[in-house]
């Protein structure tokens, strides 16, 4: 008998059930395990009854699968897919299929977390020392990062690295008048809270009186022009000042590198390198400097060290999450990078090498000769005579005239003042080139017009150093190489496709396969950020309704989803804050409350705005200390501007007094920025927008599913009540008729936006009831792992009905006391059973920090449970004497396979001890590819891009 078939609400219940981990039976059996008659009861026992919202969360209703593919088929079709000759650091380019498949596509790379446990990271540690060491190559600089968010906003890492690092105490900062508008945009916004002065001119005229302590060059410039900029930088670096050189990483094979010009840093973008525009991002930014600035660098490098057997092995070094050791002193917020897209541009690097990348650039400087020939025969003769894929040219009263033509064409131009701009890229065809001389005013044929056609790039910049000379450069040219390497990269990783990842305030949850779908769309990843707006159609619709959603779950009344990560959200909210204060007249409002537990990104932040950090204590329970807040705030009551507070508190609970305490910043005059990073244990039942919250961040790659993507991508929209909605981030290229709007934080006006679409599709199929169910699961998985463990680790804080929120710390400190075990030990001896560890000696050193999310099953929190517990167990063999401590499996982990056929093996537990732990199967086993990484040798003996192989050898010996 056929079974009947599921109403439309019946199938998108489906989707909840997968996303969710428990069944129905296993979360009657959890109730039951930590005391709870029913989720509501936990609930209510969990969050103080004074914020619960009041209505149920209605979204609409819940689509399935198979709907909410054909609803993003709808959006997609309303996107056009011109062919965007616009330029201005957004290229068209093809990224190889084997690259798409296996890296992007794959649930290996994507749905890892930020390498810092360094022994199952080695993979994707691998591939940003490829990113690395072809930055380092591409341009002529000694030491590369990891990536950061996008080109403007590394400009602007770049403009606070000069002020640091100079000798020249001046506050101002030279512009190249052809630096990206976007890019001089972003430099605004930052230089001003900090009271830097921008001084824009042409680096060739103006630099000589200019009193600068940097100056940021590009290269070529907006316009296409190719200029010589040694004298420029000899003009800078004669000042005592630092010279910044935004370069195009493809133009890099064909002229010379900022490094050989004699620039300081060199920053730009990599998404030409395979990566799609996706209407403004995910990209990776680069950054390089000469050695001497290695220790001012933002953001994560990649460096080499040895493990246990003195075998090499990748980590990150120097400790560069500044913001976490200099905290309201950092230059630099930056805590995560573009880890993703890094990996997937320097796959692009391997598949190509040197000889194809140069082919390529090659090709396109070919293209844009004759372009410009077929141009200049048409009258329209290019601004700049020497070019590589871009340029200018004046159009004068056709201007309108033109752009019509080449939009029947479905070509996009630069629109500037009187001029046109193409830019051609990889996917740029004679048929293009064709269609675009069409556009100007009549028929050409490239065969013909390329006869005549001459490069244009000068001798005297002709590149003629080696780049990307490094084996691994040159040995994957076919598909099966390739595909082969990446695959061995991936195996070497642990991820969320492998073993549940418990980390503390990183939500490592389920990125389920259907959200992932649309993100590579050409409707969607094609389309260049700053094409005419009625060809985005479908992607405002989905802005404009996951506005409405954030609006709807936040408590909100406006959204920005501009900022494209988590740091940039909290630095975009308190600018906000801070135009808000000065609209009103009060400028002197600056003083932030921050409590002493907050992630580092706090303190940074709110010194990038401009504001003087206050630091408010906690209580033993690990709340915020209200008397001493209050106290604070009285004190600094006429320049108080906001506090930052972190909701539930990054110690795992929902303290009683937040509303109490959002009154009393406001009875003085300040406001609440409530940070989004715990948003994913409110969503459904408390909105931050009405128990007293005037502004948050919300990471989308934590609470709503976009994945972390070793390391990044991320998105960190804002919303803010009414009052602060007029001091949303603008942007040149779109806005204008904002008054008060600040300044851009992020190169695009809509951020990463094409994996906005995870985002998107994830409310759309979980809707209210499903995502606060989510939100149910996840307290509730969380609490009964403290249940379980509480017993053999305590957990450090619950509130005052003995609950924790979505996380919660467990204390292994005093077993440091009782045996010497570390937390660093527990850590990799997780390992060995399979799990990544949780989140370590954040907020309280010492402990760790577990969240297993709404998507992990009964079974597998059972199998954390059960691996945390052995190890307990192995703990108690070194307390009654055993082992010592340096001798245990704790210490030597974690086991790798050297050590089964280890013939010198004296240690006083067995092999299978070591390599299999109870309850580790052996036949699906995870093996760390290398033992525990000595940290110290690695930052004692820095290095960040490949060696010559013979070094590998001698780093062995």
């Amino acid at each position: 008998m056929n079974a009947p078939l599921k109403t439309t609400a019946e199938a998108a219940t489906d989707f909840v059930r997968r996303h969710i981990g428990p069944s129905t039976r296993d979360v009657s059996a959890m109730l039951e395990s930590v005391g709870a008659n029913s989720l509501a009861e936990l609930m209510s026992q969990t969050l103080p009854s004074s914020i619960r919202q009041k209505a149920p969360l209605d979204l609409g209703p819940a689509l399935s699968e198979t709907e909410a593919l054909s609803h993003m088929r709808e959006l997609a079709a309303q996107n056009q897919v011109f062919t965007s000759l616009i330029g201005q650091g957004y290229s068209g380019t093809i990224l190889p299929a084997v690259i798409q498949r296996n890296i992007l596509e794959n649930p290996a790379w994507y749905t890892a977390y930020t390498p810092y446990q360094p022994e199952i990271s080695q993979g994707r540690l691998e591939a940003l020392f490829n990113f690395q060491t072809m930055i380092c190559d591409l341009t002529g600089l000694d030491v590369a990062n990891a990536s950061l968010l996008d080109e403007g906003t590394a400009a602007a890492e770049a403009m606070a690295l000069a002020e640091r690092a100079s000798q020249v105490k001046t506050k101002s900062f030279f512009v190249d008048a052809e630096v990206h508008p976007q890019t001089l945009a972003v430099l605004r916004t930052r230089a001003e809270p900090l009271g830097w002065n921008l001084v824009v001119g042409d680096p060739l005229a103006d630099l000589e009186g200019a009193d600068v302590f940097g100056g940021l060059l590009q290269y070529p410039g907006t316009t296409g022009a190719v200029r010589d900029l040694r004298p420029a930088i000899s003009a800078l670096r004669a000042k005592g000042a630092l010279a910044v050189v935004a370069a195009d990483l493809l133009a890099l094979t064909l002229i010379a590198s900022p490094g050989e010009l004699g620039a300081d840093i060199a920053i730009g973008s990599a998404q030409r390198f395979g990566v799609p525009m996706g209407y403004g991002g995910p990209h990776a930014a680069y950054m390089s400097v000469r050695d001497a600035l290695k220790r001012s660098l933002p953001g994560r490098i990649v460096g080499l060290s040895v493990d246990s057997r003195g075998q090499p092995a990748y980590r990150l070094a120097l400790q560069t999450r500044e913001q976490h050791i200099r905290r309201e002193k950092a230059t630099s917020n930056i805590c995560t990078a573009q880890v993703l897209l890094a990996v997937i541009a320097s796959m692009y690097a391997v598949y190509h090498g040197p000889e194809g990348l140069t082919h390529i650039a090659r090709t396109i400087h070919r293209r844009a000769a004759v372009l410009a020939a077929g141009l200049t025969k048409l009258g329209y003769a290019p601004t700049s005579q020497a070019f590589f894929d871009t340029i200018t040219v004046a159009a004068g009263a056709k201007q309108s005239e033109i752009v019509a033509r080449a939009l029947a064409e479905k070509i996009n131009l630069r629109i500037g003042d009187g001029t046109l701009g193409i830019a051609v890229d990889e996917t740029t065809t004679p048929a293009i080139v064709e269609a675009v001389w069409r556009a100007f005013g009549d028929k050409l044929s490239y065969a013909d017009v390329e006869l005549n056609a001459r490069e244009t790039l000068p001798v005297t910049l002709k590149r003629d150093s080696a780049f990307l000379i490094h084996p691994v450069f040159h040995t994957h040219r076919s598909e099966t190489e390739l595909l082969r390497y990446m695959r061995k990269l991936s195996d070497r990783d642990l991820a969320l496709d492998r073993a549940m990842i418990p980390l503390g305030s990183c939500t490592m949850k389920l990125n389920a396969t259907t959200e992932m779908i649309p993100l590579t769309w050409p409707e969607f990843g094609s389309l260049h950020p700053f094409a005419p707006r009625e060809q985005a159609a479908g992607y405002h619709a989905l802005f404009a309704r996951l506005e409405k959603w954030l609006c709807d779950i936040t408590g909100y009344d406006a959204i920005s989803l501009q900022p494209n990560s988590g740091a940039q959200g909290e630095y975009a909210g308190l600018l906000a804050i801070r135009a808000y204060h000065a609209a009103r007249g009060e400028p002197h409002r600056k003083v932030c409350l921050i409590p002493s537990s907050a992630h580092g990104t706090n303190p940074a932040s709110a010194h990038m705005a401009g504001m003087e950090v206050v630091v408010t204590a906690c209580d033993a329970r690990g709340d915020v200390d209200v008397d001493d807040l209050r106290a604070k705030a009285e004190k600094h009551s006429k320049s108080l501007a906001a506090v930052m507070i972190t909701y539930p508190s990054t110690h795992g609970v929902f303290e009683e007094h937040i509303t109490e305490i959002c009154d009393i910043v406001h009875s003085h005059g300040g406001q609440v920025y409530l940070d989004g990073a715990n948003m994913n244990a409110q969503v459904g039942l408390s909105r931050p927008g009405d128990y007293g919250a005037d502004v948050s961040h919300l990471n989308l790659h934590k609470t709503f599913c976009i994945p972390h993507g070793g390391g990044g991508p991320g998105m960190g929209p804002i919303g803010v009540k009414a009052h602060l909605a007029p001091y949303l981030p603008g942007h040149p290229a779109t806005d204008g008729a904002v008054p008060h709007a600040i300044g851009p934080v992020s190169a695009a006006p809509s951020g990463s936006a094409s994996i906005l679409t995870i985002s998107y599709i994830y409310i759309l199929m979980m809707g209210g009831e499903g995502l606060t169910r989510a939100t149910e699961m996840a307290i509730l998985n969380a609490n009964y792992i403290g249940s379980r463990l509480d017993p053999h680790f305590p957990v450090l804080y619950r509130n005052a009905k003995g609950r924790v929120a979505h996380e919660c710390i467990v204390d292994p400190r005093p077993l440091k006391t009782t045996s010497g075990v570390t937390v660093d030990d527990i850590a990799k001896r997780l390992i060995d059973y399979g799990f990544h560890a949780p989140t370590m000696s954040f907020p309280v050193p010492g402990t760790l920090m577990i969240e297993p999310t709404e998507s992990e099953s009964k079974a597998e929190l059972d199998r954390f449970c059960d691996a945390m517990i052995a190890i307990r167990s192995e703990i108690t063999e070194i307390e009654i004497g055993r082992w010592k401590v340096e001798a245990s499996p704790l210490r030597h982990a974690p086991h790798t396979v050297h050590d089964i056929v280890d013939d010198a093996w004296s240690r006083p537990y067995s092999r299978a001890t070591g390599c299999f732990p109870d309850g580790v199967s052996r036949t699906d086993k995870y093996w760390s590819p290398v033992g525990r990484v000595d940290n110290v040798y690695g930052d004692r003996n820095l290095v960040c891009s490949c060696p010559p192989v013979a070094d590998y050898a001698q780093a062995a010996e």
